[in-house]
């Protein structure tokens, strides 16, 4: 006889039912089977039987140790909790040289320096950084166009630098920048100092130029590409990546940018879908699109850069987090999905005037007139107030899948997460039945689509999957050369 240990189901086919533990594991069974497992009927000389308990779906006189090794598991899925706060996100300033058409942040004009980040805010958000428990604090310069407030960016990387000396941590610097003003000097800085560049592109010329304007003039495409060039001479390839965002001017053209992405010698690609703040919520009529066309034009795209990668090697970023939670039983980085959620305990942000909020789209919220999340400020509160205060633990116990409605049953919840910010924004509440929100359509949709993956696929195409994860190109080059 055997005991069955906690797991949640889905019928995945007509024949066919997927089931996943609280581990991540996950296992397909015929309904024949799946009936005998339920009912403790399950040949336990089958293939499946043994399958279920390897797999710890089932235990038999070793339910103690089962219940253990369950518990392991879990908690390096939810390894990430130990690294509170890893991710420090500072608005340098509102000011930004392009208006782009989606804009979540509803950027300010090139001269209103009112909205600019002062030195003196910004060494008190370096103090609170370095009083995270976290060892790797992380540094992310965002604006608007971050490059217009420069100097108070220098004064930051050799402040926070000089902290990290001192209190034995290791920090990283990442500026987010379009690329279009930034100059040799800058970017000398940004090699001596190891400062990483994360700027975007969202296609080829005609798709990037249609979102992607300065205030004067037209596209960027051109100037973008120039720069790029330039960021590369000076601090490497390694030292720059891309972020694209989908449009409906772009939602069919995904293949066209993925291939604009190889020609530009990209490492790879996040195909990353609208959010509906700033500018994106005032054109949703014109920008918008329906989250299944997004995801039905997504997975296509999907399959075309894994049949690329027996050429090249370059993974789509979005789907290499999801198959790593999906194969692997360990926690990934992705505060967007993250149970709990990761706003305020994985990353959190400053805006220019010292005001801290749980995550970026908290920020965009209180952009749009609604400072809801707002945690605090650097300037009058302590991170004991800001980090463990009410507010941001009433929002943690909201932003668990598993006590979500519709999340706790789903088959899909050990991979998934929520997203409080976007819940208030839509019904008013952080915690809601998920089934049936553009959040949970899309990552379902997805889900589903990854599952059909990992069944039908090939070797060659694991070999593929598999290189994505452990960062590992000779993995199909391997598969290639027998």
């Amino acid at each position: 006889m055997y005991r069955i240990l906690p797991f949640q189901f889905k019928r995945f086919s007509k024949n066919e039912v997927l089931i996943v533990n609280e581990c991540g594991d996950y296992y397909f069974l015929d309904d024949y089977s799946f009936d005998s497992f339920v009912r403790h009927q399950l040949d336990e000389n089958s293939e499946a039987f043994l399958d279920l308990k390897s797999k710890l779906f089932l235990a038999q006189d070793d339910f103690e140790v089962s219940l253990e090794k369950i518990a392991a598991r879990y908690r390096t899925r939810k390894l990430f909790l130990r690294e509170f706060t890893t991710l420090h996100m500072l608005v340098i300033t509102l000011r930004c040289n392009q208006r782009c058409e989606y804009c979540q942040v509803s950027c300010a004009e090139q001269d209103a320096h009112s909205y600019d980040m002062s030195e003196d805010v910004a060494e008190k958000i370096v103090d609170m950084i370095f009083c995270a428990p976290t060892s790797h604090p992380k540094i992310e310069f965002q604006g608007g166009e971050p490059l217009l407030n420069w100097k108070v960016i220098e004064h930051t990387v050799k402040y926070a630098k000089s902290v990290a000396q001192k209190t034995n941590k290791q920090v990283s610097f990442v500026i987010c920048t379009n690329l279009i003003e930034i100059s040799k000097e800058q970017l000398e800085f940004c090699r001596e100092h190891d400062v990483a560049i994360s700027t975007s592109l969202d296609g080829p010329v005609d798709i990037h130029d249609k979102c992607r304007k300065a205030r004067i003039g037209d596209g960027t495409y051109r100037k973008f590409v120039d720069k790029l060039n330039l960021a590369r001479e000076i601090v490497g390839f390694d030292g720059v990546d891309a972020l694209m965002t989908t449009t409906a001017y772009s939602v069919n053209c995904l293949k066209d940018i993925i291939d604009e992405y190889v020609l530009q010698g990209m490492g790879g690609i996040f195909i990353r879908s609208l959010n509906p703040y700033g500018f994106a919520a005032e054109q949703a009529n014109i920008l918008g699109y329906d989250m299944r066309s997004f995801v039905d034009n997504y997975l296509e795209a999907l399959k075309y850069i894994i049949q690329l990668n027996k050429k090249i090697f370059f993974p789509e970023h979005f789907a290499t987090l999801l198959f790593s939670r999906i194969l692997t039983p360990f926690s990934t980085g992705f505060v967007d999905l993250q149970s709990p959620s990761g706003c305020g305990i994985s990353g959190v942000i400053y805006d220019f005037d010292g005001s801290v909020f749980p995550s970026d789209e908290a920020r965009m919220l209180a952009r749009m007139g609604d400072r809801h999340f707002s945690l605090g400020n650097v300037l009058a509160d302590t991170y004991e107030k800001i980090f463990s205060g009410v507010k941001l633990k009433q929002l943690t116990a909201k932003a668990c899948v598993e006590t979500t409605p519709s999340c706790a049953w789903c088959a899909y919840q050990a991979y998934c997460g929520t997203d409080p910010v976007r819940n208030y924004l839509e019904t008013g509440d952080e915690l809601r039945a998920m089934r049936g929100s553009p959040f949970c359509e899309k990552h379902r949709l997805i889900f589903y689509g990854l599952f059909s993956i990992l069944k039908n696929a090939t070797d060659e195409e694991m070999d593929v999957i598999w290189s994505w994860i452990t960062k590992n190109p000779e993995l199909v080059k391997r598969h290639e050369s027998c």
